[in-house]
């Protein structure tokens, strides 16, 4: 059995997505420095806009689902496109209602708090997406999710990639840094060496 259980998702829905591409590689270095990774698509979701009447009603089943993936893994691994300087609509819905408390929780932001986020850009601009990586960290540092300090961002995706292979030297580099904080930041949170 894995010591470490990582949730890999991209913000980004495209078939062919760039950032996609990245999180295959980065969950591929993940499984090599030991942790069990799920792999998720969030489209395959099929989530409403989160909405605090609809959550009235009843939680829709695709959000239970899904927030009972963020609740049973150590940290997660997340490839975030840029939309117009922040976070995708569909990685921020899926973080609230992922965020939203459950009858029987055992605290509050169960599938959140005490856990781990490497998180990742793919972007055309030369920026690699950096201002969407400042909103996504704001928003997990702001549900108690630790953060590692290392963030890789690939710009002019449209040419530092070969098929699935990352060409581009420098987030190729600084990729398997990026995977091993996060494997060592979520074992040390789930054995309580670092509380």
């Amino acid at each position: 059995m894995s010591e470490v259980k990582l949730l890999a998702f991209s913000g980004s829905l495209r078939v062919g997505s760039y950032n996609q591409r990245l999180l295959n590689i980065a969950s591929g270095l993940a499984r090599d420095a030991g942790a069990e990774v799920t792999a998720i698509a969030l489209r395959d979701f099929h989530l409403p806009l989160y909405d605090a009447d609809l959550e009235a009603e009843g939680f829709p089943e695709t959000a239970e689902r899904l927030r009972n993936l963020f609740v049973g893994h150590d940290g997660f691994l997340i490839a975030s496109p840029e939309f117009n300087g922040s976070v995708s609509g569909a990685l921020k819905n899926a973080i609230d209602w992922a965020s939203r408390p459950r009858p029987g929780d055992p605290g509050p932001l169960p599938a959140f708090r005490g856990k781990v986020a490497g998180i990742m850009s793919a972007s055309i601009s030369s920026s690699g997406g950096l201002r969407g990586l400042l909103a996504l960290r704001q928003i997990l540092g702001t549900i108690q999710t630790l953060v590692a300090t290392e963030q890789v961002m690939v710009p002019f995706a449209e040419r530092a990639f070969d098929g699935a292979e990352l060409t581009d030297r420098m987030p190729r580099q600084m990729l398997p840094g990026l995977v091993n904080r996060v494997v060592f930041l979520a074992k040390a949170l789930k054995t309580g060496l670092a509380n």
